[in-house]
């Protein structure tokens, strides 16, 4: 197959993608086999199956990182930077958009009722995605324990971020003992550091913003809805967000295409106005292009890895356990009154009865119900 595709022909297909992506990674990803597999033949199947399995070894978002995979493919480092790029765009631009109109009219009280009925929508979109989750990454009675010690630590309010790594560490220290005989470590376990030197014109608050999200842009594995765990615990326990402003920056996400990293943007742009908002967004989503540009070739190496295949079966169940945890946390302060459940209760019931329902539309009846529940 030609891998000289134009960069003109990567930028229109992302930009597509990008504004019409809704749903989620998995819809993001689908969309993108039907475009390039079936449609363009860029990529057979086998080899698309091949980047899907590689997405699923470093940190980062999928569908982002998918992107970014194919564009490297067609036409180097160039198609890269350009599918990336396009990819995210128009979710930044829509979710920016957004985030200027909450932040000059998300108090008045005529939009109160919207907000007020996403809310407890949003949770129940969230359990149906953690639901067939759980239900793939739990795949042992060892890792339910490490997922219930998990729920049970993050309720304690222990970091998220140490819980993770913590579970994935003890999983591979746990097969290491299991081995019968003597195995020699094939596979490299990415970490990344990243030191940027300071610059006087950059804000202290700017700076702050720009390394919380590069950390966790940079050790973020499992499904796109853990980034709310890291960010309850990185901003809103250190007073920098409102919980409440974290859970419309969550509607604000599934209300809007593309990859739900983006509501980052709305988050900085809460924070610090547009150069929070362009901080956050580039730190966030930075570290998958390095990621993708390094690690592509030691990902045969690293798929095939038995004690990374187990890092990894442990890191998804411990996302589990923090998003479950999150979920109960953010409900005892949302879910509070008939109206509220009656809306989370509807919501739950119409994901779970129609699986394949776009999340998107959830968001947009329940702020409509909570609006005309206000008249009742």
């Amino acid at each position: 197959m030609d891998n000289k595709t134009p960069l003109k022909e990567i930028a229109k297909l992302f930009l597509k993608l990008g504004v019409i992506g809704f749903g989620g990674p998995a819809a993001h990803i689908a969309m993108m086999q039907e475009e390039v597999v079936e449609k363009r033949k860029w990529l057979t199947q086998q080899h698309f199956l091949d980047l899907i399995g590689a997405t699923n070894l470093i940190p980062g978002p999928n569908s982002t990182e998918m992107a970014i995979h194919i564009g490297h493919e067609k036409a180097g480092w160039k198609g890269l930077i350009t599918a990336g790029i396009c990819f995210i765009f128009p979710a930044v631009i829509i979710t920016g958009f957004f985030a200027w109109l909450y932040k000059e009219y998300g108090q008045i009280p005529e939009v109160k009722p919207f907000i007020y009925g996403i809310k407890p929508a949003i949770i129940a979109v969230i359990l149906s995605a953690v639901f067939p989750l759980g239900k793939k990454s739990i795949k042992t009675i060892q890792l339910g324990i490490i997922a219930a010690a998990v729920l049970l630590l993050s309720l304690l309010n222990f970091n998220e971020i140490f819980l993770m790594f913590g579970a994935g560490v003890l999983a591979v220290l746990l097969y290491y003992f299991k081995l019968e005989k003597n195995n020699n470590l094939h596979s490299i376990i990415p970490l990344a550091l990243f030191q940027i030197s300071d610059h006087r014109f950059f804000s202290a608050l700017n700076w702050n913003l720009f390394l919380i999200f590069l950390k966790i842009g940079a050790i973020l594995y499992g499904s796109g809805y853990v980034l709310f765990a890291f960010l309850d615990a990185e901003l809103v326990t250190t007073g920098l967000l409102s919980r409440t402003q974290l859970i419309d920056a969550i509607a604000v996400g599934q209300f809007t295409p593309g990859p739900v990293f983006s509501a980052v943007t709305f988050i900085g742009c809460q924070i610090n106005g547009f150069s929070g908002a362009l901080f956050s967004t580039i730190a966030i989503f930075l570290p998958s292009f390095v990621f993708v540009a390094l690690l592509n070739p030691l990902v045969k190496k690293m798929r095939h890895s038995q004690l990374f295949s187990a890092f990894l079966d442990a890191v998804n169940a411990a996302s589990i356990a923090i998003i479950i945890s999150i979920c109960l946390e953010m409900g005892s302060e949302i879910i509070a009154g008939w109206r509220t459940v009656l809306i989370a209760l509807l919501s739950i019931a119409i994901l779970f009865k129609y699986k394949k329902i776009n999340s998107a539309f959830i968001v947009l009846a329940g702020s409509i119900t909570g609006y005309l529940l206000t008249f009742v």
